[in-house]
């Protein structure tokens, strides 16, 4: 049986006569099979292919009657099922389209020219139309067909090449016809050119460069490149170099001029974002003689080693020689022959056995100072290895440059890792292109906010690729960025259209990565398409555990993924806790339709699933120790795949399962003042929630206590039921009510923790109510249990080794410095509390750090420094949604401009905080103090004496008589403004009274205030 796609699509038997494949869709099925060449295709992708959206009931049974009807036309054993998928078996040469890839593999090892246009001639008379000529129109034979159109081209132009080295008379005429085809081919018109000339037809040959050069420059804007441009010239001078026989080109082969120099292809466009490494590049070859540059498909090595070829070559003494190994069929064996045609070295001269020909290269380098740049090596990767390994070890002057998605894995090999541009560069590259596509986009278009941000959108997701953001470049004429950012999520179908002068493995984002699938075993492939599920990377044990799985055993997976990563598929970032292995969003998306055609979906995102969850589990009682700071980290590198674990279990009606990895999280989103991730995370779960799950209660408090934190729910509310709550999750609620300003409810909720959390023997659990207790006895003005709970509490949390527990005791204790007057002992607090905060990568507790300096810098007067550390200290706190803090540094910048006289920007502030936060009690009452005496000091006396009763009212109801101590002093301020220095007096008096019996009299520091009223009072 054979199978013919190299023109329409027709089977064979084995005498010859055509084997009728009835019915359109049996026909299109066998033609996808016929594309995958032997390889197994999913289920899904055939019902694609043969009823894309118009899908009959059953679409699977109705796909097994058209395989059923296709084995009755060429026989049940011809089309196999597995897993995978279905696959059509071929037996060696049973393919055109396979026969004649191995039949110009043949000719090109032939060294007499007549004898290798002969082979090349028996390839193409394989061809009998276009490819899959009655399915060229359909999406799924697009890219075979651009291949294979490209791989006839290439032959044509080699037998054209041998022809003209074997002196064939009847070249030109049918040259003629194959350039009026392919008018923009260079490589066609070379020989064209020469033949011409050879002809004796001069006029003719600068009259076929000339229609070449206005074509290049009407269609693309470009000129010929430099091979043309120097023959053109010899044409011009008659160089008789032009009527010697050249050197045979094979496939791949570098120009050679008459004088033996190969003149290196000119760069289609600039180079950009790779100046520095090419400096390094260019500092790397004096000294290493084998440097290999990796990357993933698309990230620019070629551009980056023609570059550097080019700069090499400014010296004289440089013999710089490109080989282009990319057109070579999968596995090549013997590259002598290109090489050779790339030295300039007749290929009649080698020797046609592999090794012999390598040795005769070998022995002609000896005496050479050569670069010789091997481009696109990593489907010959194997005999590229050996060619280099032997050439380096007889010739002493030469340097080898390798481009390849893998390494040689030499001893004696440079790796130089590719990477993709970082981000200004990309964008840059991405507006340059778009320029050029589209004429009304430009630089003014491109600094408009909204296309600025499509630009970055669209450049991080293509992954800063250079080939990707040139084929989205050509998108922007057509529909514009904005369009064209919102359209990613069809990356493959957006950028299909491939670009001219391309090979067809670059021309379109999905080839880019499908040459590089095709390289891969099975095993390899099941890894890859597995690790697509974990988000911006994985462990090494999460990647075991979600792709152990259907054949790959757990104590493999490590060698695989060791693969893909040499293959540039997966990058490795080393960290200090390992490596983590992540995808290239492009490489992912196609990894993940890979994983869908394979059924595999489901399975591997139930395993990642259950790996965070248990991660979650484990990270919960450590995130209280001494091991605090290492699961914090372990926590945030995998935020977005605890994120996506979640999010399985919450659309995989495991609503209990995704409730416990949500409780588990709770004290990470607190530590890392995640706080909205942590409010609408669990108000998520437990609107899936069925009544009566066990835990429900609990996830009910913790999610009240998020939206306190968050200021999306008032104060009060019941407390729960001591009885069947644990003590931490009553200290929790407590933590809650006191953020959200109910100092006497959190006090209760506080001592309720307390004693449980003893009874549990517990000792975080006490020593965090403790702290709790400590902050609300200041609140309510109790110094002195205010002192005892927040020492006791510090020295809990300093011996359980838990730097955020102790970090809770550190307001506290500042602020009974503050009172006792020891401002140097508060700053000392505070600058400890805010390393440990910053060591600790707390981001809401170093805002409340630096609010806390900020106000000590307040008191010492320094208002540059407090404004500067007060708004340090907001921006930390809006980064995390951290309300309670953005509050306490609003109210840090007001106090500090109405001491410096700002008074209307001090108002600004309190307005703000006044009108659009939430306040509590004391937070209203220092709102409407601050007012009253901004109002004061304008000499507004009824609206100061207003605003200083209404605050005086918020005193009483807080019960704390430095509260009511404060607003006395600032209706003192009233009074004096009013005329009546006896009433002002009086009410200094009862405010320092109050203050003395509390064991906090006003220090030095703070009777600013006081100190200017008391001096505005006559005599």
């Amino acid at each position: 049986m054979r199978y013919g796609v190299l023109g329409p699509l027709t089977v064979w038997d084995a005498e010859g006569a055509v084997v009728p494949v009835p019915e359109a869709k049996v026909r299109a099925l066998l033609a996808v099979l016929l594309v995958h060449e032997g390889r197994a295709v999913p289920v899904d992708r055939l019902v694609d292919a043969l009823w894309g959206e118009a899908l009959p009931g059953n679409p699977a049974n109705a796909l097994q009657a058209k395989v059923s009807q296709l084995r009755r036309a060429i026989g049940r054993d011809r089309v196999t099922y597995q897993p995978a998928g279905y696959r059509l078996q071929l037996a060696d040469g049973e393919l055109d389209a396979g026969l004649f890839r191995a039949r110009a593999a043949g000719a090109r090892l032939l060294a007499a020219p007549g004898e290798r246009a002969a082979g090349l001639g028996a390839a193409l008379e394989l061809w009998r139309g276009e490819p899959y000529a009655d399915f060229a129109d359909e999406e799924f034979t697009r890219a075979a067909v651009q291949r294979l159109a490209e791989e006839r081209l290439v032959v044509e132009e080699e037998r054209a090449e041998a022809r003209l080295a074997a002196g064939d008379p009847l070249l030109v005429g049918e040259l003629a016809e194959l350039v009026d085809r392919h008018p923009l081919r260079e490589r066609l018109r070379a020989v064209q050119l020469r033949a011409l000339y050879r002809a004796g037809r001069q006029s003719e040959a600068l009259a076929a460069y000339g229609e070449l050069r206005a074509l290049l420059a009407e269609e693309l804007g470009i000129d010929p490149g430099s091979e043309l441009t120097a023959l053109h010239q010899a044409v011009l001078r008659q160089d008789p170099a032009l009527l010697a026989a050249p050197a045979g080109l094979g496939s791949g082969a570098a120009v050679v001029t008459g004088a033996g120099a190969a003149v290196l292809p000119v760069p289609r466009t600039g180079l950009v974002g790779r100046g520095p490494a090419l400096e390094r590049l260019v500092h790397l070859l004096r000294g290493e003689r084998l440097v290999t540059l990796t990357g993933p498909g698309g990230v620019g090595k070629t551009r980056l080693a023609l570059a550097l070829a080019h700069r090499l070559a400014e010296d004289p003494r440089e013999d710089v020689r490109l080989v282009e190994l990319g057109p070579l069929p999968v596995g090549t064996a013997d590259l002598a022959q290109p090489v050779a045609a790339a030295l300039g070295l007749q290929q009649a001269a080698l020797p046609l056995a592999p090794d012999s020909a390598a040795a005769s290269l070998a022995a002609a380098l000896r005496g050479r100072r050569t670069l010789l740049v091997l481009d696109n090596c990593e489907h010959v990767i194997e005999a590229v290895a050996a060619l280099a390994a032997d050439l380096l070890a007889v010739a002493p002057g030469l340097r080898v440059l390798v481009t390849s998605r893998e390494s040689l894995r030499l001893p004696e090999e440079t790796l130089f890792p590719v990477a993709p541009l970082e981000p200004a560069d990309a964008a840059r590259l991405f507006t340059e292109r778009a320029a050029a596509a589209a004429p009304g986009f430009g630089p003014l278009a491109a600094d408009d906010a909204r296309t600025r941000e499509a630009v970055e959108l669209i450049c991080g997701r293509l992954d800063g690729l250079p080939l990707a953001l040139e084929l989205a470049a050509t998108r922007v004429r057509s529909m514009g960025v904005r369009e064209l950012a919102d359209r990613l999520g069809d990356r493959f179908r957006l950028l299909a259209s491939g670009q001219r002068g391309l090979p067809a493995r670059q021309q379109t984002l999905r080839a880019v990565i499908d040459w590089s699938w095709e390289l891969l075993t099975e095993p390899e492939r099941a890894v890859l398409r597995r690790l697509s599920v974990p988000v911006a990377g994985c462990t090494l044990a999460a990647a075991e555990e979600v792709c152990a799985a259907g054949g790959t055993p757990e104590a493999e997976v490590f060698d695989l993924v060791a693969r893909l990563v040499d293959r540039s598929l997966v990058d490795a970032v080393h960290g200090t806790d390992g490596p983590r292995y992540r995808l290239l969003e492009s490489v992912a998306a196609y990894a993940r339709e890979r994983l869908h055609e394979a059924g595999e979906s489901g399975p591997t995102a139930d395993r990642h699933a259950h790996h965070y969850a248990d991660l979650a589990v484990r990270a919960e009682p450590a995130l209280r120790g001494p091991e605090q700071r290492d699961w914090l980290a372990r926590l945030d590198a995998d935020a977005a795949n605890l994120r996506a674990a979640l999010d399985h279990a919450l659309h995989g009606a495991d609503p209990a399962g995704a409730a416990g990895t949500a409780a588990a999280l709770t004290p990470w989103w607190l530590l890392r003042g995640r706080l909205h991730e942590g409010r609408t995370t669990l108000g998520a779960v437990l609107d899936g929630l069925p009544p009566g799950t066990p835990g429900e209660s609990e996830l009910r408090i913790q999610h009240g206590v998020f939206a306190m934190l968050t200021g999306h729910r008032p104060a009060g509310g019941e407390l729960p039921d001591e009885s069947t709550m644990p003590g931490r999750v009553l200290w929790f609620h407590g933590y809650g009510l006191h953020h959200a300003g109910d100092p006497v409810a959190a006090r209760a909720a506080a001592e309720r923790a307390l004693a449980l959390c003893a009874a549990e023997a517990d000792g975080w659990g006490e020593a965090a109510a403790r702290a709790l207790l400590a902050v609300t006895a200041l609140a309510t003005g109790d110094l002195s249990a205010a002192g005892a709970e927040g020492s006791a509490a510090a020295a809990a949390f300093r011996e359980l080794g838990d730097g955020w527990g102790e970090l809770q005791t550190v307001p506290v204790r500042a602020a009974l410095a503050e009172i006792a007057g020891d401002h140097a002992a508060a700053t000392t607090l505070q600058t400890e509390g805010l390393a440990l905060a910053e060591g600790l990568g707390l981001a809401a507790e170093v805002s409340a750090r630096l609010g806390g300096l900020g106000r000590l810098a307040l008191l010492a007067g320094d208002w540059d420094r407090a404004r500067e550390l007060h708004e340090r200290a907001r921006q930390a706190a809006v980064a995390q949604g951290y309300l309670y803090g953005e509050v306490f540094a609003l109210m840090g910048l007001a106090l500090g401009a109405r001491r410096a006289g700002e008074l209307d920007e001090a108002e600004r502030y309190l307005r703000t905080m006044l009108d659009d936060y939430p306040s509590s009690t004391a937070g209203k009452h220092l709102l409407h103090v601050e007012l009253g005496f901004t109002a004061e000091l304008r000499g507004q006396v009824a609206e100061a004496a207003a605003l200083q009763r209404e605050g005086l009212s918020y005193a009483r109801e807080l019960g704390d008589p430095r509260a009511v101590a404060l607003s006395l002093e600032g209706l003192a301020g009233a009074a004096v403004l009013a005329g009546d220095p006896t009433e002002a007096t009086r009410l200094l008096a009862e405010a320092d009274t109050l203050r003395r019996a509390n064991g906090g009299p006003l220090p030095p520091a703070e009777r600013r205030d006081v100190d200017r009223i008391t001096a505005a009072i006559p005599g």
